[in-house]
Order: structure tokens, then sequence, then C-alpha cells
């Protein structure tokens, strides 16, 4: 019987091996042997270059700058015909900052590596956005990104998962040095433009934040890995902002580990903000796989002063981070966050998951108005599940800016701690529905799952926040 047994086994790995290394081999119905090719680059536009015809030179050492120049010079002559699209071949392709142009397709093939050239004296200074006022990490003018675009339509980057890295390490450390005197830039940064498609490419080690859509209408975003080290990366947001004053986005399928939050949704920051006027709105975000060890999985704020609403983040996975989704304001912000509904989220190891801050004091200089006091309601969170988080809930509202609308329901999360108020609240208003774990705070009114009132909140400004815990 154990012969029988182990021959059996021995079979249904024999035949299990047999279907895996059949399934590497078939390609587009052939079967092949040894590695698979390199795929070919489809022609996804009328007209289709390759670095290499502008000179090109893929050893990692040859700058390339003026070759992908002359290549954006030659598509932006092809718009009434459709656009050009610039296929960036296997190799590593090492460039200076260089801006992209409408109805333009920027393919980059498998192996292909597009490197951020690491000394800034390369990268050009740019004023700072005008909803900020500040470059954000110093006055005065920022560094460009090392892509960028300004007022494009129907701009395109895609690829078969080639990489675009921007070898932030020397960024970093000089970043932490105090060595640089201006704000540094993104890896890729689109600003006022439109019907942009952003897919199937890596993008890692930014010197700043990573991908930066800035006052964007139709902008997609999916099938994108973004990675940083999750320690000693600083401020590497991976979709950040994740809108930034944009309008009708979507944010699908993509994984996210980085050194800050791995998406945050922004408008504006404090009296430029609210001057600039531009809210982020229309966006959905779902499907996603995030990290962050320093900051949030999914953020909104704190710089909101324009306005958020109508987000939707759905289908969420955040692990061993430090807080899962966090909502962040101040007085002196202005604006609201308002209609964010998060439905179907998973906590694997988080510290805290679900955090609301209304105390961010940051601010660009002393010129904010304290009495600009944002609005924060009509917040929504459903079926919420988890493991190993410290802190479900931290709702810190304030008398000054109280939370209002804000409801639960299907929550129910594995905690590592053990004491009291681990769902923790002040000045907040709001409810649960059915039955949720662990024990909500007393600030919420109880609703059972047919929507009957069951008990009225104690008191809605009751303040049970821990910040030992």
């Amino acid at each position: 019987m154990t012969s029988h047994k182990t021959l059996f086994t021995f079979l249904w790995i024999a035949a299990f091996a047999s279907v895996f290394l059949w399934q590497r081999n078939i390609v587009d119905g052939f079967f092949i042997f040894g590695r698979v090719p390199v795929k070919p680059m489809p022609k996804l536009r009328p007209v289709a270059f390759n670095l290499t015809d502008f000179g090109g030179v893929g050893d990692g050492v040859t700058l390339n700058t003026e070759a992908f120049e002359r290549a954006v010079s030659a598509i932006s002559k092809l718009g009434k015909k459709g656009g050009g699209q610039l296929n960036v071949p296997p190799g590593r392709w090492l460039t200076a900052p260089f801006n992209l142009t409408s109805h333009m397709t920027l393919f980059l093939a498998e192996d292909a590596v597009i490197l951020g050239i690491q000394d800034e004296k390369y990268w050009p200074l740019m004023p700072p956005l005008p909803s900020y006022g500040y470059g954000r990490e110093h006055p005065g003018p920022r560094y460009g990104s090392l892509i960028h675009g300004q007022n494009l339509k129907d701009v395109v980057i895609t690829g078969h998962n080639g990489t675009i890295n921007g070898q932030g390490q020397s960024w970093w450390k000089k970043y932490r040095q105090k060595l640089l005197n201006n704000t540094r830039g993104p890896l890729v940064q689109i600003m006022w433009s439109s019907d942009i498609l952003i897919t199937n490419i890596t993008l890692r080690d930014s010197p700043f934040w990573t991908l930066h859509p800035y006052d964007c209408k139709n902008v997609t975003i999916k099938d994108v890995t973004i990675l940083a080290p999750v320690f000693q990366a600083p401020n590497t947001d991976g979709i950040d902002p994740g809108t930034d004053s944009c309008e009708d986005m979507l944010i699908e399928n993509c994984y996210i580990s980085v050194g800050d939050d791995a998406i945050a949704i922004k408008s504006g920051w404090d009296q430029y903000g609210i001057a600039y006027g531009r809210p982020s709105t229309n966006i959905i975000i779902r499907n996603l796989v995030v990290r962050s060890m320093v900051s949030a999985g999914i953020s909104i704020g704190s710089e909101m002063s324009g306005g958020v609403s109508n987000v939707t983040v759905e289908n969420l996975l955040v692990w061993q981070s430090r807080r899962a989704v966090r909502i962040k304001t101040a007085p002196g912000r202005g604006g609201y966050v308002q209609q964010i509904t998060y439905r179907n989220l998973t906590f694997d190891n988080v510290r805290v998951g679900i955090v609301i801050k209304t105390d961010y004091n940051e601010h660009p200089d002393a010129g904010y108005d304290p009495q600009a006091l944002p609005v924060i309601k009509d917040i929504s969170f459903t079926t919420v599940h988890g493991q190993g988080v410290r802190v479900p809930v931290r709702i810190h509202g304030s008398e000054e800016i109280p939370i209002r609308n804000v409801t639960f329901r299907d929550f129910s999360v594995g905690t590592t701690y053990k004491k009291k108020r681990i769902f923790q609240c002040a000045f907040v208003q709001g409810r649960v529905i059915g039955t949720i774990f662990p024990a909500p705070c007393e600030n919420l009114d109880r609703y059972n799952e047919q929507g009957q009132l069951v008990k009225r909140s104690a008191s809605q400004n009751v303040t049970d926040i821990d910040y030992d815990i």
C-alpha cells in the first residue's frame, strides 16, 4: 500500500510538472523549446519609430536625451494623421528629463529600461505648482520630472512591462543630508492634459513622487507596478497625488510598494489651493495590492484645499503597512472631503486600519487662514475584514472640524491588541449597521441589519483617542 501511495504521488507531481512546462512553451498556439522569444512590439499608431532610428544607444552609459527629443519632435508633426508611437527596445536607455507630445504612444519593450540620470544639473527647474505656491520641500522652484507633459491630449505610456527607473538613491541621500536647495522631481508628471492612459509598465525608484497627474481629465492607470524601498526612500509616493485636482480618473489592477503613501488624492495646499479652486472628483480606485511601511495605503489629503468628492475605493488589499486608509486635514485647509465610499477592504498586518485626522498642521507658509476649516462628511466603509491589526479605527475629529455622516457595515477585523478602546473616536457623528467587530465607539448610532435604529449614541463629542496604542 505504501509503495502504491508513493507511485501515485510521483505520477501526480510528474503530471503537474508536465502541464506547467507545456503551458510555458506554448506561444500563440505554437510549441517551442527553450526561452520564450521577445514579444514583438505592436503598432498602436499609424506611424511607429524605434528609439534607435534617432541615434539611441541602450548601453546604460550613453546619454539618450537628444534621441528622445528628436523622436518626440517627429511625432509632434503627426497629430492630424493620428499621432505616432515611439518604441523603446530592450536595453538600458540613460536619459535626462524629456517632454512628451500629444497623440503619442511611448512603448517600452520587455527588458527595456529608461534610466534617469542622477546628476541634478541635468534636471530643469520649474515654478511651484500653482495650487501649492511652494516647492513642497523648499520655497521657490522645483525640479521637473524625468518624463513630463503639459497641455497634452491623447497620450499613452505602455509596453510589455518595460521599466522607467528614476535611480533615486542619490536623490534620497542628498535629501536626508540636506544638500538639495529645491524640491525633488517626480518620475512621471502629466499636467493640464486629458485622455491619458498609463498601463503595463513598471515604475521604480523615483527621486520623489512617482506618478503625478496634475489638473487632468479622463486619466486611466491600470496594470502598473510601482516600487521603491519601504524605508529610506522619502516621499516616494506611488501615485501622488493619486489625483491632484483631477477629474474622471480610474486606477485599477496595480501593485504598489513604496516609501510613502501608495496613492494620495490631493487638490492644493491651504490658501493656494483655495485660490486655484480645482477639486479632485469622480475617481475610482479598485483591485489593488498596496504596501506602505511609512505612511498609508490610500490617503486623501492632507493638501485637499480645492476639495475631494465622489471617490470609490474597492477591492483593496493593504499588507505589512503602518496605516491602511487615511483621510488627513487641518485648520487652514478649507475645502471638503465628501461622498467617499470604501468597499471590500482587506487589512493584513496593519498597525492602524482606518484613520481620519484633522490636526495635520503642516503649512506652506504663514499666510494661511486658520479659520478656513475643511468639511469632512458622507463617508462609508462596507465589507472591511482583516487580521493582525493593532487599532482598526481611529477617527479624530475636533470641535472645529467635526466628522459627519460616517457609516460602518459588515466590519470584522482581527486585532493584536487586547486593550479597550481600539475602535477610537472623537467628534464624529454616524452609524453602525448590524454587528461589527471590534465593538464600535460610543459616538456612533447603532442600527440593525434592517436599518432600524437600536440605540442612539451616548455623545458625538466623546474623545477616546489613545495614540499610545
